[in-house]
């Protein structure tokens, strides 16, 4: 399958930030590709260079064999973006926007079809600056619905929507695949990543840490099970304890939720372990979730964060 995006060595800095440190992937035409990482990872900075909005620093990008910086006005022409605070002009309808925008392109959807797709039909005659906050990121996505371009870049799609409106995007975004689109999405939002991306890079700080299919990945760094115990205050000399069990196994504490994450490759004496240990201590557990590893447990395990929230959560990993 041919490459519909290719990334290679992007490097975007403000400064002496570096937002985006030497990034490299490929897209392959007529699936979804995610970029997942946490708040400030630099995810928007990739997508807005990539379409051409940012100068890169260095690097190379070349969409549908379009070099971005030669013939950037051929890929504005097959796709579509979203941004995350995309320019909207407040007095006119939400109708009037899609419209404005399809005038931009040579073979547009009709507006009224995005309208329905998202659920804007009864906003339709409604101007932007009286949408809420769910509707006007609604629009914005429409804003590259409308294109029907080849290719359709979402910087965090579904962020201020309600569940029911998150789901209903998802649909709209697996529909689109089937059309033949190809679409590169932006997300923190570890079930939106699963549920739709065939490939995905994890960034953090500006740099891939990881990369592959959503399953795959959890495959390639657990084959343990995770034991979260919400609710347990411990200190740091008990959480040393509780690693000094079992050196090899990873444990992580989060202080500010006093939430207490392990894995385990033998589920019933890990939680016999755990059990004669909190006794021991003193400390009722009141609520045990044992589930499968996900994408937030890779990023905790490579980063020692969560992406949803930036806290640091203290790895015991290793005990000298």
């Amino acid at each position: 399958m041919a490459s519909a995006v290719i990334v290679n060595d992007l490097k975007k800095y403000y400064g002496p930030v570096k937002a985006v440190d030497g990034i490299s992937f490929e897209v392959k035409e007529g699936s979804i590709f995610g970029i997942l990482g946490p708040n400030g990872a630099g995810k928007t900075t990739s997508i807005e260079t990539i379409v051409g909005l940012n100068k890169k620093d260095s690097g190379y990008i070349s969409i549908m064999g379009y070099d971005n910086e030669k013939e950037l006005d051929k890929i504005k022409k097959i796709i579509g973006v979203q941004l995350q605070s995309p320019t909207l002009f407040p007095r006119l309808t939400v109708k009037e926007t899609l419209d404005l925008f399809a005038s931009f392109y040579s073979t547009p959807r009709k507006s009224g079809e995005v309208l329905e797709l998202l659920e804007l039909t009864e906003k339709s005659s409604t101007r932007v600056h009286k949408l809420s906050g769910g509707q006007r990121h609604r629009l914005a996505v429409g804003l590259a619905i409308v294109s029907n371009g080849d290719i359709l870049f979402l910087d965090e799609p579904t962020t201020g929507l309600d569940p029911q409106s998150r789901r209903k995007l998802w649909e709209v975004i697996v529909n689109l695949k089937k059309e033949g689109k190809t679409i590169l999405l932006s997300t923190h939002y570890m079930d939106e990543a699963e549920e739709l991306c065939d490939e995905l890079i994890i960034i953090d700080r500006g740099k891939i840490i990881a990369r592959g299919s959503p399953r795959t990945l959890v495959k390639e760094h657990f084959s343990e099970t995770a034991i979260e115990i919400t609710d347990i205050d411990l200190s740091e000399e008990e959480i040393e304890n509780l690693q000094s069990l079992n050196p090899e196994r990873k444990v992580f504490y989060e202080q500010a939720e006093s939430r207490l994450i392990l894995y385990s490759d033998d589920l019933l004496f890990t939680m016999k372990e755990l059990i004669e240990f909190t006794t021991g201590i003193g400390k009722a557990v009141s609520d045990i979730v044992v589930r499968n590893p996900d994408l937030e447990d890779v990023f905790l395990k490579l980063t020692g964060r969560r992406i949803r929230e930036r806290k640091c959560l203290k790895p015991y990993l290793s005990l000298p």
